[in-house]
């Protein structure tokens, strides 16, 4: 079960804003009203009468201490930054299992919360990007991967190397390590390695983890529709992203490109590493940084 936070946050700021005004419209007025007209009648002003005439209705109190928190919490994570935890190997070696980062929402345009309407432009996604955005076959989970491919772009991929119109990404091999991907009793723990490269798309360098055994994808090319972008993961032969695109020969499962209206941010920033969030296995902080 997926808890849409948004939609939760957008309700509770309405119904904690809506107390508020009822309070400030009706029911404040209505309190005063009833002080001034017992002080003037009552020949002994009793405090304790006071006070139970000026308090104010539980329900009030309450959401009139959580509205402005709320609110805070529902700007900034709408239209500023918002904190995301990497659930998956898909990114590594740019950013691991258990990496928390947080992700500029305002880098691709200002959008309603919820909606997810960009109704001021701002900016729009580079090659070589970082991106979250909503899982085109189920828009309540979140993905993130590296964006490669532009509207209208030529992508391919053919035996481990990405192509962006025509011309090959300009990588370098930097280390060959063990492949740590493996389970331990693997009869192939030992032997199996991984290939760190560094690649450069568009501005951003950055590393890409391809492994030395494993199957090759037939090659294939693919032009990005318009409104659209081609997502990759850096774990190139553990991602499941743009490569593996929905078509008659492939299973419907499979999803593709990003459209425009999916994209919630850029991450820019990794700022604690807590792979299991549990009081005997504290955060660590030695990841701490930007994102290439």
């Amino acid at each position: 079960m997926h808890i849409n936070f948004p939609l939760l946050l957008v309700i509770a700021v309405a119904v904690t804003g809506l107390l508020a005004l009822l309070d400030l419209l009706w029911l404040a007025p209505a309190r005063r009203r009833a002080v001034n007209a017992y002080e003037s009648s009552a020949p002994v002003v009793d405090p304790g009468t006071l006070q139970r005439l000026n308090k104010e209705p539980l329900l009030v109190e309450y959401g009139k201490s959580f509205f402005p928190v709320l609110a805070v919490v529902l700007i900034l994570r709408s239209f500023l930054v918002e904190p995301f935890q990497i659930p998956s190997g898909s990114m590594k070696p740019t950013l691991e299992v258990g990496d928390f980062i947080l992700v500029n929402k305002f880098s691709y345009g200002i959008r309603l919360p919820v909606l997810d309407t960009r109704i001021i432009p701002v900016g729009e996604p580079q090659r070589g990007d970082v991106m979250v955005f909503r899982y085109p076959n189920d828009p309540r989970i979140n993905y993130i991967k590296r964006v490669v491919g532009l509207p209208g772009d030529r992508i391919g991929y053919a035996d481990k190397q990405l192509f962006v119109n025509g011309e090959p990404v300009e990588r370098e091999l930097l280390r060959t390590v063990v492949d740590d991907e493996v389970p331990a009793g693997h009869p192939l723990q030992a032997l199996a390695r991984v290939d760190i490269y560094q690649e450069q798309l568009g501005d951003a360098v950055h590393e890409a983890r391809y492994k030395k055994v494993s199957q090759t994808p037939p090659a294939r090319e693919w032009v990005v529709p318009e409104g659209h972008y081609f997502m990759v993961g850096d774990n190139r032969d553990n991602s499941n992203d743009s490569r593996y695109w929905s078509s008659p020969d492939m299973p419907t499962e499979l999803w593709g490109m990003v459209p425009d209206n999916y994209i919630v941010g850029k991450a820019f920033a990794v700022w604690m590493h807590w792979p299991e969030p549990k009081l005997k296995n504290l955060p660590s902080f030695s990841r701490v940084g930007l994102i290439d």
